[in-house]
């Protein structure tokens, strides 16, 4: 795929100070903010160390799976599971490793959850020593998370989607951002509409030598409109559309968002407009040190609207939202590679 050479924007930041708090924005914003919980979801944490949560609204709460264990990569990391119920979490429980029947051990890594409208929920995860070598497993749930079905490990080069939510369209296809990193960062789609039984996917749709990016959060402008949200190996989030239900992109483009090639997550609301959190700051020691929430009516110009999280030489990072019907943000991340932290928010 031919590519253009990507053109530079200007990235202008300011303060806004309100009740003694710092706010990072681009354009100020009147509206209202309401940050309804602040919790950890693991507040004794069962792993000494987590990391890339996903999450999911359940019938009368949420569901969030992430990996834990000793540390990334370790072969006894798993895939842990929580659910909140009358605004208390309950006590994580491992729902995934990668044990074989022939003693062998592989770490777990990047769970995704999908909820399907039937009720069935479906854990997209990954196994394996790394990145550029994993490859993509899959359970079931027909009971809110009470009970899981054997892993099914998915066919030769299909990942599910590899970190972010997909997109279920009104024909039932299940839309994965998907990306690769065995042979320079690549990013494609993956599609299944019969639940992650039979898949089809695109090419690669993105030349390293460009830009290297991966990790796509998806965005929905309209029927077949699809917008990519990308983390890059150029100090910023990169941009591609699609007008043909994600089959054909653009070139990349650059956005307004500088990012330390840091793992992002976004989310169209019932409104039209869409949220992002990400990693805002490129300076040294503060690259995952400070977490934003941002909105943008088009998704091309974003306003970040506050500051998560804010810490020197901290780690804040990988973040999931959604919007449940009522129209609240959930909003979870890895705070400080030692519990995963929730954030519930109106706007």
């Amino acid at each position: 795929m031919h590519q253009r050479k990507l053109k530079p924007i200007m990235y202008i930041k300011g303060t806004l100070i309100i009740v003694g708090m710092i706010f990072s924005f681009i354009i100020s914003t009147a509206q209202d903010v309401k940050i309804l919980t602040n919790q950890f979801i693991d507040s004794l944490p069962v792993t000494p160390s987590c990391h890339a949560s996903t999450i999911i609204e359940i019938p009368g709460g949420i569901m969030a799976a992430w990996f834990g264990g000793i540390q990334e990569s370790d072969p006894q990391v798993g895939i842990y599971m929580s659910i909140l119920h009358n605004d208390k979490w309950t006590r994580p429980v491992e729902i995934a490793n990668g044990k074989f029947a022939d003693g062998q051990q592989y770490a777990c890594y990047n769970p995704v959850l999908q909820k399907f409208p039937d009720g069935e929920i479906v854990l997209f995860y990954k196994i394996g020593k790394g990145p550029s070598t994993w490859w993509g497993m899959i359970i079931r749930s027909f009971d809110n998370g009470a009970n899981w079905s054997k892993p099914e490990k998915l066919p030769e080069g299909i990942y599910g989607p590899i970190k972010n939510k997909g997109y279920l369209t009104k024909q039932g296809v299940l839309v994965c951002p998907s990306s690769t990193e065995d042979k320079g960062w690549r990013v494609h789609v993956e599609f299944t509409a019969d639940k992650g039984k039979t898949w089809t996917k695109t090419a690669s749709l993105t030349d390293p030598t460009i830009a290297g990016v991966i990790q796509p959060a998806l965005l929905v402008h309209g029927m077949n409109h699809y917008e990519f949200l990308m983390r890059s190996q150029q100090d910023i989030i990169m941009s591609m559309e699609s007008k043909d239900g994600g089959l054909h992109w653009s070139d990349l483009a650059r956005t307004n968002l500088p990012n330390p090639n840091s793992g992002i997550d976004a989310v169209t609301l019932k409104n039209g407009k869409f949220a992002l959190v990400y990693n805002p700051t490129i300076k040294k020691g503060m690259d995952r040190g400070e977490l934003t929430l941002a909105n943008s009516k088009d998704g091309k110009q974003w306003n970040p609207l506050f500051t998560l999280e804010k810490e020197v030489g901290a780690e804040f990072s990988y973040p999931a939202i959604i919007q449940t019907q009522d129209g609240i943000l959930h909003i979870t991340y890895t705070w400080k590679r030692q519990r995963i932290k929730y954030i519930k928010v109106q706007l």
